[in-house]
C-alpha cells in the first residue's frame, strides 16, 4: 500500500468542495489533509466513491488531545483535539490520512464535548472507532447510531485519555490509584 499523491487529492477535493470544506494539507512523513468538521461526511463519501480514489476502507479513526505548549516551532499552539481518519483503497492500493481539528471544548465551555458528524454511514467500521474516541477522548460524533461507551462503564466520569483527566481515587469501592 503506497501513500496517494496528497497534493493531487487535495487539489481535487478543493476544486469539488471549496476552501471552506478542505482547509489545508501538511507534508510530512505521513502527509494529511485537513477537513472542516461539517464537511467530513460529504468528503468521506466522495473519497469512497470517486473514480481514481476509491477509499472504501477506514483503517482507523482516532483522536489526539493537544494542550497548549510553549514550543515556538508549533504553528498551532492552542488547546484542541484532532480526529484522525486513516483511509485505504484495496482496489487501487493506496492510502490517505484526513484530520478534523476541533476546539477542546464545544463553544469553549469546559466540559462540553467537541462535536463532529459521524462517518459510520460512510464506513460501517467507524461505529466502533467513534465509540472508542467518544469513550476515551471525549469527542461526540453527531448522528452516530449508538454512541455509548465501549471500554469504560456507562457511569464512568470523564474521558481517560484527555490530557487533563484526573483518575478517581476510588470507583465503586475499588481503589484506582
Amino acid at each position: 500500500m503506497t501513500q496517494v499523491d496528497t497534493q493531487s487529492v487535495f487539489d481535487r477535493l478543493r476544486d469539488h468542495f471549496g476552501a471552506d470544506a478542505v482547509l489545508g494539507r501538511h507534508d510530512a512523513t505521513d502527509p494529511w489533509i485537513k477537513i472542516a468538521a461539517g464537511a467530513i461526511v460529504e468528503v468521506g463519501t466522495y473519497l469512497r466513491d470517486a473514480d481514481g480514489l476509491r477509499f472504501e476502507h477506514l483503517n482507523d479513526l482516532c483522536f489526539a488531545d493537544y494542550l497548549a505548549t510553549s514550543d515556538p516551532r508549533r504553528k498551532e499552539d492552542r488547546p484542541r483535539v484532532e480526529v484522525v481518519y486513516q483511509l485505504s483503497s484495496y482496489e487501487l492500493k493506496h492510502r490517505l490520512t484526513l484530520k478534523v481539528v476541533l476546539p477542546r471544548w464545544k463553544d469553549d465551555k469546559p466540559g462540553e464535548l467537541p462535536e463532529v458528524p459521524s462517518v459510520s454511514g460512510v464506513w460501517a467500521i467507524a461505529d466502533w472507532h467513534e465509540r472508542e474516541a467518544y469513550d476515551l477522548g471525549g469527542v461526540r460524533f453527531v448522528g452516530h447510531p449508538h454512541l455509548t461507551r465501549i471500554l469504560t462503564s456507562e457511569d464512568w466520569v470523564g474521558h481517560p485519555l484527555r490530557k487533563d483527566y484526573e483518575m478517581p481515587l476510588e470507583y465503586h469501592g475499588i481503589r484506582c490509584r
